[in-house]
């Protein structure tokens, strides 16, 4: 009965347990359904909209429907000139930060707070109140805007580089951000990436049609222009055979002066005007013709005097007078001075006055004025009376009318000639153009979806073949493709030491080696630096593509001549085969097939790997536990522990080495090693020593109380503080900030990394020395490094690998330890036994000279408790 009792309880349990686990996929599979219509949404409106705003607006009212995103901006980094802008801005506190700071430059706004941020680190950053307390305290950023309870960032990534970042914060503390809303955010930062893209592409294309359409506007305009020109020509040419007309007519002078009149008229319109002729004896005037629109009466013949008509006649040149003009040669005594009774232009607003040349010499002239101020006579209009003139002066005189036409009629043929030429240049050059901008067009879309150093098609172009591929085999199930993720070992070395150039021609020769190993069906793509992926299209089994793998690692094997040297490389290659999932999408097959890519790198390069699920499965673990260790080193929960070092002799404590561990829910104690292991993985290993530098701080006058002053800290920190100014900056503020004196602080650097980057470090000591902070090296002899280098380096101990002191019974390591021994002692560099774990090894070691070491042999190690003041074992 009691068993039946306990077999029934049991069953509720796990019944209960079941339940649970179903509502929780239940709640799930809801949130996916929300988000994938969201997304959805965004995909929709992403293909349609045409303008960057009309795109972020729609993104912001359809983020709102997944996460509370009532403040919500995006940040923009301008590839070209680095140059940070916020398109969209929406908060209920703060004014866009121009308002708020319109004396700073937009860029340097952003770049010094948290947007900068997660640019810089091309991370995402989920920031509550303590992070950002740090982060500001590390001078990593700059406090700005107001305080709120949770800020949210993602970057928006544009193939290989940031291209801006995607943020949400919230001023609620019952709002709360987590790793769901900063996946789903990133998600969709990949898909926002691509549009902003298109929009760029498409504005840009809009302003280069806008400016060619100006630019064909001007064209037309000059061309209208011509067009004017030439019919005013053919106006011109019109009155001129008119005026030949009416200098070979057979009719009395008065009809001759009336039609020419009438002719001229058409040029420009003349409402007053009369021409003058001078006798033989040029001492009397006479007025063939005169009209008036106020009806005066014709002028009568009168003696050679100082009125305007003699000045015009007298000067020989033809001259366009206003009223002021006429009133200054009044004053000057130039006119009407002697017969001021003449002086009949008081009312005249302009006057023309035109010479007429009769047999070689002035002896007329013509002229034309208005009485109104709305007609106004311009340069252009004398100039052409003036050309006018010349004619009117050839017909009449009569015998030599014929020959001067003919002339003036060739002249006016042959610039009309010249004229028509040019409007046909003009519009062959008009057609050209127009040709030209449809190849710039075609160029344009080519440039959009092929690489411009290899001539491959770029990600684009690759990703909408991918999706092509995925719906042709869904519909035709017993087909299959392949994606091939190809990337080349040591691109970066080859680059730095041979330069880009012949890096750029090392690309060029890899795409042609990859041209020779696929089909003309398959897809050869590259996505940029030295990134290649190949699309297989329709093989038949796995096999066929593992053929063409092992192709591809053979060719890209044989040497290449760069820079008159033969350089031998080799490539890491991804292969991912369609169909493993229902759900596969262009990007999944991508991602898949470069994990694979991965998988083949860390298997020593120069290999191919594929894509499982199960491999995925544990990516997907490894990438848990790294986020998880990033949420506990935010809340603090990484512990410190201390390894004593002691004398060998009289087993004192001179020195204690902290060491970080962490209490998983599910992996129990993870230790020092395996947290450098996953931060340096998630790159996060600056994160994780700056955390223990904080705790060491905080310890380490509870350190005092229990064991004196007389002790130093020995503390192994990651070589990566030293890969630029800025992380070595940062390190030596976090140095000064400590409660305690420097120079109890001993900082121990790995050899490894020391050879691997000597000049860095050598750079990097010199400053660090200036803090009156010890250095030192650590895992000394596991990379070999030439002893001669201590001699110039600023270090003051050694800590030799552990491996040493495990293998004391080999006569050869024994060798090593001695010379290393008498190297440091010479050096005067203190060296230190690690992993002593018996006391006959402490025993070797002293024989040898050793005096200082650690290990299970010389001690536990210790958990201080600060808040109870206490020491565990």
């Amino acid at each position: 009965m009691f068993r039946e009792e306990t077999l029934r309880s049991t069953e509720t349990v796990k019944l209960h347990k079941r339940i649970t686990r179903l509502k929780k996929l239940a709640q799930k599979y809801k949130r996916a359904e929300i988000a994938q219509t969201a997304l959805l949404d965004i995909s929709n409106f992403a293909a349609s909209v045409a303008t960057p705003e009309e795109f972020y607006s729609s993104l912001h009212q359809s983020l709102k429907k997944l996460i509370p995103a009532d403040n919500f901006f995006i940040a923009t980094l301008d590839p070209t000139t680095e140059h940070i802008a916020v398109p969209f801005f929406a908060d209920e506190k703060d004014l866009h930060p121009e308002d708020i700071y319109p004396d700073e430059d937009l860029s340097d706004i952003l770049r010094s707070g948290l947007t900068g941020y997660v640019l810089q680190t091309e991370q995402a950053l989920l920031c509550n109140n303590d992070t950002f307390d740090k982060l500001v305290k590390s001078n990593a950023i700059k406090p700005r805007g107001s305080d709120c309870h949770q800020w949210v960032g993602v970057p928006i990534k544009s193939a290989d580089r940031t291209s801006g970042v995607l943020v949400v914060q919230s001023y609620d503390p019952n709002i709360e951000y987590g790793e769901i809303e900063i996946e789903l955010m990133n998600f969709i930062s990949h898909h926002i990436s691509a549009v902003i893209e298109r929009l760029q592409y498409q504005e840009q294309l809009e302003l280069a049609i806008e400016t060619r359409t100006k630019e064909l506007s001007v064209a037309y305009n000059k061309l209208k222009l011509e067009v004017y020109e030439r019919r005013r020509a053919e106006r011109l040419q019109k009155t001129l055979f008119e005026i030949a007309d009416l200098a070979t007519s057979n009719i009395d002078n008065l009809e001759f002066y009336e039609k020419l009149h009438r002719v001229i008229s058409h040029l420009i319109p003349i409402n007053n005007c009369f021409i003058s002729m001078m006798n033989e004896e040029r001492d009397l005037l006479t007025f063939p013709y005169f009209v008036s629109q106020h009806n005066l009466d014709p002028r009568q013949p009168r003696a050679v005097s100082d009125g305007l008509t003699e000045y015009i006649i007298f000067n020989g040149k033809p001259r366009l007078l206003n009223r002021s003009d006429i009133d200054a040669l009044v004053k000057a005594g130039q006119i009407y001075c002697k017969a001021p009774e003449l002086n009949n232009t008081k009312n005249i607003h302009q006057w023309i006055g035109l010479p007429l040349f009769i047999h070689g010499k002035v002896s007329g002239s013509l002229t034309i004025y208005s009485y109104s101020y709305s007609q106004n006579y311009q340069e252009k209009d004398l100039e052409l009376l003036t050309f006018v003139s010349q004619h009117i002066s050839t017909a009449i005189e009569k015998k030599l009318s014929a020959e001067s036409l003919q002339i003036s009629y060739e002249q006016l043929e042959k610039k009309v000639q010249e004229r028509t030429q040019a409007l046909a240049s003009v519009n062959e050059s008009l057609e050209n153009e127009i040709n030209q901008r449809k190849r710039i067009e075609r160029q344009l879309v080519h440039d959009a979806q092929h690489d411009n150093l290899t001539g491959l098609p770029n990600r684009a172009m690759l990703m909408e073949r991918l999706s092509q591929s995925i719906k042709h085999v869904r519909r035709h199930t017993n087909e299959k493709f392949a994606v091939l993720f190809i990337d080349m070992d040591r691109f970066k070395l080859l680059n730095d030491t041979l330069g880009h150039l012949e890096g750029d021609r090392f690309l060029i020769e890899i795409s042609k080696r990859l041209k020779f190993c696929i089909r003309g069906n398959d897809m050869l793509a590259r996505l940029g630096g030295d990134e290649f992926v190949i699309l297989l299209d329709s093989v038949a089994s796995q096999a066929d593509a593992e053929d063409v793998v092992e192709r591809v690692l053979i060719e890209l094997s044989h040497p290449f001549t760069l820079a008159n040297q033969l350089i031998n490389s080799s490539a890491s290659i991804g292969l991912a085969m369609s169909g493993m999932s229902n759900a596969d999408t262009s990007e999944s097959m991508l991602r898949n097939a470069d994990n694979a890519m991965y998988q083949a790198k860390s298997k020593g390069k120069g290999c191919y790997a594929i894509y499982s699920q199960a491999d995925n499965t544990k990516q997907m673990q490894d990438l848990e536990l790294e986020n998880e260790l990033k949420q506990a080193l935010a809340k603090g929960e990484l512990q410190l522990s201390y390894l004593p070092i002691m004398e060998l002799d009289t087993e004192r404590v001179i020195a204690f080495e902290p060491r970080l561990f962490w209490h998983h829910p599910a992996l129990g104690k993870v230790k020092q090693l395996q947290l450098n292991n996953i931060a340096d993985h998630c790159n996060m290993l600056i994160e994780l020593d700056t955390y223990m530098l904080t705790k060491i701080d905080d310890g380490f006058h509870s350190l005092q109380q229990h064991f004196g002053v007389d002790f130093h800290l020995h503390v192994a920190i990651s070589s990566q503080h030293l890969s630029h100014k800025h992380a070595l900056r940062a390190l030596k503020n976090k140095i000064k900030q400590c409660s305690f004196n420097p120079s109890k602080l001993t900082l121990f650097f790995n050899e490894k990394a020391f050879v691997q980057n000597t000049n860095n470090h050598i750079n990097a000591f010199e400053v660090l020395s200036s803090l009156n902070v010890q250095l030192g090296i650590e895992g000394y002899g596991s990379a070999h490094s030439a002893i001669s280098s201590l001699t110039f380096l600023p270090i003051k101990a050694l800590k030799l690998d552990s491996s040493y002191t495990t293998h004391l019974g080999s006569e050869q390591h024994l060798k090593l330890i001695k010379a290393y021994y008498s190297a440091t002692k010479a050096l005067e560099i203190e060296l230190f036994a690690v992993g002593v774990s018996t006391k006959e090894a402490c025993q070797i070691l002293s024989d040898i000279g050793f005096t200082k070491g650690q290990g299970v042999a010389l001690g536990e190690v210790l958990v201080l408790k600060p808040a109870s003041n206490k020491i565990y074992a």
